[in-house]
């Protein structure tokens, strides 16, 4: 009888610490469930096709692989693209505001939003304070949001996207330049003075040690006239337009490479360089790919 209770006392201590595999709480076990748990993907959007499958799409089927255990959903931040896809292709998609309000009334409890944006200037605070009020209201559980593409700088404990995307980006560029050839990279631009990050963009390509590679941007500072200047100092010859977007749409293939007088392509053409252009968004580089699948990691570390 003293050996029966000896045994029943030792397997309750062993289940009590977890060694026995018995217990359903041992010190080894998943955490708390989080019940249904999605994941939004947000990106500006695009109205061209081919280059959405190539490049949205294929963040949003790498996140799918790395997180099976979660529902993944689309939103655009430009209301613009979602109403010309809606009225010429019949292709329905969410603004933040709708994706969110239908994963609450789905029962999702648990919401990682991860933005495709490459800098946090105008769409990434929409999304930002789109994800802060659903927060603040208490719509789900939990809501974490991951940050864009360039956020952090290397500040004291921080990590430093830009070297991080830089180095991703390299593997788009040709592997070396002649002295009378350049690269332009060409950016979108934004009167938010997260424009400021291009600056830091050039000044990390410098840190490099990459030569005749320069930043320009569509619609902020520098523009392709400030760097055409540059260009004819350093004597090149030869440039190579490529955008650094997410997608190669409108501005890549209008603005960027367009045949009409205005592109950029013709103003250096016409400044007496050779211009050569390479349509593909950043969305293409599995590279940059895993970035954003780290940046949600990353955001994602705070869920319980």
């Amino acid at each position: 009888m003293r050996k029966m209770y000896f045994w029943v006392a030792t397997i309750c201590i062993l289940t009590v610490f977890g060694f026995t595999g018995l217990s359903p709480k041992s010190a080894w076990a998943a955490p708390a469930d989080q019940g249904k748990k999605a994941i939004l993907v947000v990106s500006f959007g695009t109205t061209y096709e081919d280059t959405r499958k190539m490049t949205i799409e294929a963040v949003e089927s790498k996140i799918r692989t790395e997180f099976p255990d979660y529902e993944v959903r689309r939103a655009f931040s430009s209301h613009k693209i979602i109403k010309v896809l809606k009225e010429r292709d019949g292709i329905d998609v969410d603004t933040p505001e709708q994706a969110l309000k239908r994963l609450k009334d789905d029962g999702y409890t648990t919401v990682a939003v991860q933005t495709l944006d490459v800098i946090p200037g105008v769409e990434y605070d929409y999304i930002n304070r789109v994800v802060q009020k659903y927060k603040t209201e208490g719509a789900f559980k939990q809501i974490v949001m991951g940050r864009s593409l360039l956020y952090y700088m290397g500040q004291e404990d921080k990590p430093d996207d830009f070297k991080t995307v830089l180095h991703a980006f390299k593997t788009q560029l040709p592997a070396s330049l002649k002295k009378d050839e350049a690269i332009l990279v060409m950016a979108h631009g934004t009167p938010h003075p997260a424009n400021a990050y291009y600056t830091v963009l050039q000044a990390k390509i410098s840190q490099l040690g990459w030569k005749n590679v320069f930043v320009y941007t569509v619609e902020g500072t520098p523009m392709l006239e400030d760097v055409i200047p540059q260009l004819k100092a350093n004597r090149i010859k030869k440039v190579t337009l490529v955008p650094f977007m997410l997608v190669a749409g409108d501005h890549a293939n209008n603005d960027m490479a367009g045949s009409d007088k205005e592109s950029h392509k013709s103003q250096l053409m016409e400044a007496g360089f050779k211009v050569e252009t390479y349509l593909h968004g950043l969305g293409e580089n599995t590279a940059i790919q895993d970035v954003y699948v780290n940046h949600l990691k990353e955001a994602m570390k705070t869920l319980q």
